[in-house]
């Protein structure tokens, strides 16, 4: 598997909800780098930090915080690249953007993500603090 397979793995886990899949994915370790300064933001270590985030954004959003489309994966090495468009509602606001997420892959694990955001402002409003 190279690690745009691992890539798109991942991509196609968060899609269909598939936690399984997902936690096969991520290593324990993992070091996630949430941007921004909203009630989500920072270093989450591991995935006694990682895994209670995501589910309280799913909590926020109501479910509907979603990676809505893929337009390429880039390699290079261990860095996988992956431009994204991403979207959710929640008490009447709204968030639609492209972003960037960034994943440093070793031996199929993810053991490292950086998101990017294309309006920072914006998705910090949509989350609160």
């Amino acid at each position: 598997m190279t690690n745009i397979d691992t890539a798109e793995a991942y991509i196609n886990a968060v899609q269909s909800g598939d936690q399984a899949a997902l936690g096969n994915l991520l290593s324990p370790q993992i070091v996630w780098h949430q941007p921004g300064g909203n009630r989500f933001s920072g270093i989450k270590n591991g995935m006694t930090e990682l895994g209670p985030m995501l589910g309280a954004m799913m909590e926020v959003s109501g479910g509907t915080f979603a990676i809505t489309d893929v337009h390429r994966y880039l390699a290079n090495g261990d860095l996988v690249a992956i431009e994204i468009e991403f979207a959710g509602e929640r008490e009447g606001a709204s968030l639609s953007q492209p972003g960037i997420d960034l994943m440093r892959i070793v031996d199929g694990k993810i053991v490292e993500v950086w998101l990017f955001s294309s309006n920072q402002q914006q998705e910090d409003a949509f989350w609160g603090l």
